[in-house]
């Protein structure tokens, strides 16, 4: 390899530290709102009050207070199947050193989604009528996208992105009387990010013998959790929650390899930073029409506004090697469903929502090629005996009309890279079952 190539390598692999995360590590469509099968199935409508499942204390710890005598379990399982296919053409230098001429591409990526298990459990302890005790156990941020063909003309700016976290919240609740509950408690946040992209486009000639950089690292992250429900009337209930930010020291490293084919590395830089994902308030009313029918709604807010550009910096002299440009705007969840006691057993519900994502053209990536999306589910729950009963939920997410638009004035822009510009198809299946448990 040339001296002018090993500059050229050394020279990106820092930057790209910037770029890797600002375009994936912690993205909207990257937050898993997949946290319970019994909600699942009404588009998370009225999530923040009180029910049958004590799930709902992932979005209002308050809601505690709903659980029976005794000691309550529940597992929850989600399987997300999303696909993402990505259309369109990548202009490139036709020279890495003096570029004299362009080069177009059309691609068509096929689907960068990957398939994943969303495990989450939760526990309640009731030690008299006014005091209880929880423990949740989550994952709020993860999935993780790839492309099949790995020298794909775009693949400067996105190869494979993995993002993996589990997040462990006790909870403490009180029934201050019969109209009014409240709850909170600390979290604790493990995150593991895995990223990897090309130091260029391999379409420019020459490309191909420059290597593919990868970031990894992990760290704990801390935050809280708060909570009200309050109930104007017996058949009207009303939950506000509140998730915190968490603040996550990372420390990692990137490093530059000729090819996962032949891995010799080049350079490897330890970096670190301190991640702020955002923090979230949820909104919820239930009303009971008659003993058999409820009404239920959510509005969401959540701050990604926050997070503008974090820095990262050497871990060996904690100078600052750039910053890293989120720019996200707030993301908005709003939905609406109802469901029906069909038998002193078996339960049925539906609800949509819709929700607005906090991307949009002026800073989607390959990575991400997130938009609003229009969500539609079904499910029920069965009850076994007094003691056991059965969730399942399933919804349908509708992408809406997506461009993607990296050139000149991009935040992910880069000249080595190319313009990539086309078009997302996209959507989303989701299947949850659960079992609930009281000793």
């Amino acid at each position: 390899m040339s001296w002018a190539t090993h500059k050229t390598i050394l020279a990106t692999s820092t930057a790209l530290a910037a770029t890797l995360i600002a375009t994936s590590a912690f993205a909207g469509g990257f937050a898993l709102r997949e946290q319970s099968s019994y909600y699942q199935g009404m588009s998370f409508a009225g999530n923040g009050t009180t029910g049958p499942s004590i799930s709902s204390v992932f979005w209002n710890p308050a809601t505690i207070t709903g659980a029976g005598d005794g000691i309550t379990f529940e597992a929850h399982n989600t399987l997300i199947a999303p696909q993402a296919e990505i259309k369109g053409t990548n202009t490139v230098p036709n020279s890495l050193t003096t570029p004299t001429g362009f080069i177009t591409d059309a691609f068509n990526t096929n689907d960068i989604g990957s398939d994943a298990l969303i495990p989450s459990s939760y526990t309640a302890y009731k030690g008299s009528e006014t005091f209880f005790l929880g423990l949740a156990i989550t994952a709020p941020y993860g999935l993780s996208t790839k492309v099949d063909n790995q020298d794909w003309t775009g693949a400067g700016y996105n190869q494979s992105s993995k993002v993996f976290t589990i997040n462990v919240n006790p909870i403490v609740g009180f029934k201050i009387n019969e109209k009014l509950s409240i709850g909170f408690g600390p979290q604790l946040q493990y995150s593991d990010i895995r990223l990897r992209n090309a130091v260029a486009s391999p379409s420019i000639p020459g490309a191909t013998a420059l290597p593919g950089q990868t970031l990894y690292g992990n760290g704990f992250g801390i935050g809280a959790t708060a909570g009200i429900t309050f109930k104007p009337t017996e058949k009207t209930e009303i939950g506000l929650g509140y998730r915190s930010a968490m603040f996550t020291k990372i420390g990692g490293n990137l490093v530059a390899a000729l090819s996962p084919a032949a891995p010799t590395v080049v350079s490897d830089v330890k970096v670190e930073t301190t991640l702020v994902t955002p923090d979230s308030v949820t909104l919820s009313a239930k009303h009971s029409f008659t003993d058999d029918i409820r009404v239920l709604g959510t509005f969401e807010w959540t701050n990604w506004s926050r997070l503008k550009q974090p820095k990262i910096r050497s871990e060996a002299t904690g100078a600052e090697i750039t910053s890293l440009p989120f720019n996200y705007n707030d993301g908005y969840f709003l939905s609406l469903g109802g469901e029906y006691d069909f038998n002193e057993k078996l339960t049925v519900r539906a609800g949509a929502a819709y929700e607005w994502s906090p991307i949009d053209t002026k800073i989607r990536s390959a990575r991400l090629p997130d938009n609003d999306r229009i969500w539609v589910s079904g499910g029920a729950s069965y009850m076994f005996n007094e003691h056991m009963s059965f969730d399942l939920g399933y919804t349908h997410i509708f992408g809406t009309d997506t461009d993607l638009d990296i050139v000149p004035g991009h935040q992910d822009y880069s000249a080595a890279k190319g313009s990539l510009t086309g078009t997302v198809d996209s959507s989303v299946d989701i299947v949850s079952a659960s079992f609930r448990v009281r000793f």
